[in-house]
């Protein structure tokens, strides 16, 4: 006989002493706990008797009906940290990708930061006034190669003035706006500078030509420059300092003597301006003119008379006839420095000498000396 040809009443029998079994063992599970909870009771030994046997019974039911129970909320908890765990990835992976933004933003104002202390830290000597300037934009060329700067005319930027990198000299100015300069940079086809060669004092001129490394032209003497030699500016011309470092020579495939910049060795964004216009910014101008001159020895002195003498007198008949107007006013000339020269030195006060000390006087006999 098959399961669905079953009566109804069949399957009630079961199910109702099923119910009528569990609502049983509630009842007695219910009425031993009231028992066991019970404080009013007067035999203490009882009621500890009475405690002891529902603890024991209680136990392994409770535990058994408990069970259920954990296990469900382990599944839950499983299932829950199941899902949760991709928006946990997710968030965790934006997490470290805003990190990584902020770690390359904090190495590059890093290396910024060191640059410009270094840039800062840059000195002349003996001191030249300079101005920190920040390049803002390049113009690259076959040829060409300058730089904008973001400094100009109100921080007393000229036309001239030579610029430095932190490592070296890199150009020059060639054109100043209120707040903006250009910068003529030493590869530069158009760039000519004047150097000298540390080791042995030899002139040269750096030619930019538009690669990285600038040709040294017009060098004078035997062996005036080996590879490794430092290259420096030689103040010829007044455009730059003396000193300031360029690079060191190099020798190129085709055996011209070339200079590695530097500059080369590190990025062109911070650089100095120097605010030089000519060697009167760097000179003792009291140092160099004096204000009186030496005085002359008596020797000199004489000399120096007959030679006015001699110049004062007017020239010979017979003189030769190219000693015209001009040679006379030459002489003349000459014979009034001169002048002027030994009236300076008679003039110049000879140090007064102390007075002598007048004689001792010796005082009167006393009277009453015998």
């Amino acid at each position: 006989m098959s399961f669905r040809d079953r009566s109804n009443f069949d399957m009630k029998v079961p199910l109702t002493w099923t119910a009528g079994v569990a609502v049983i063992i509630a009842a007695v599970i219910g009425v031993a706990l009231l028992l066991g909870d019970r404080r009013e009771t007067l035999q203490v030994q009882a009621y500890g008797v009475t405690k002891n046997v529902v603890d024991t019974l209680s136990a392994p039911v409770s535990s058994t009906l408990a069970t259920p129970g954990r296990w469900t909320g382990n599944v839950f908890d499983l299932i829950r940290d199941y899902f949760l765990a991709g928006a946990q990835n997710h968030g965790l992976r934006e997490e470290i990708g805003e990190l990584h933004a902020w770690q390359d933003k904090a190495i590059a104002l890093q290396n910024e930061n060191q640059r410009l202390r270094a840039v800062l830290g840059l000195k002349t000597d003996p001191p030249i006034p300079m101005v920190t300037a920040h390049v803002i934009a390049d113009s690259r060329g076959p040829f060409a190669d300058s730089r904008l700067a973001n400094v100009g005319r109100e921080l007393g930027v000229t036309v001239g003035n030579p610029v430095m990198s932190d490592r070296g000299l890199i150009g020059r100015v060639i054109g100043v706006g209120h707040d903006v300069s250009r910068i003529l940079l030493l590869t530069d086809i158009a760039s000519r500078t004047p150097v000298v060669i540390d080791r042995t004092n030899a002139r040269a001129i750096l030619s930019g030509d538009g690669g990285p490394n600038p040709k040294l032209a017009y060098m004078r003497g035997q062996e005036p420059v080996k590879v490794g030699d430092r290259v420096l500016t030689s103040g010829d011309g007044g455009v730059f300092p003396r000193g300031l470092p360029v690079g060191v020579a190099v020798q190129g495939l085709d055996g011209a003597w070339r200079v590695r910049l530097d500059a080369d060795s590190s990025p062109i964004d911070f650089v100095r301006i120097l605010l030089f216009t000519d060697f009167s910014q760097i000179a003792e101008q009291k140092d160099a003119m004096a204000s009186a001159l030496p005085p002359l020895s008596t020797a000199d002195a004489a000399e120096v008379a007959g030679k006015v003498k001699a110049m004062s007198a007017p020239p010979p008949a017979a003189a030769s006839p190219k000693a015209g107007p001009a040679a006379t006013a030459d002489a003349q000339a000459t014979a009034k420095t001169l002048a002027n020269a030994l009236a300076a030195s008679k003039a110049k006060p000879t140090p007064k000498q102390p007075p002598p000390p007048s004689p001792a006087t010796t005082p009167p006999p006393d009277d009453d000396t015998p």
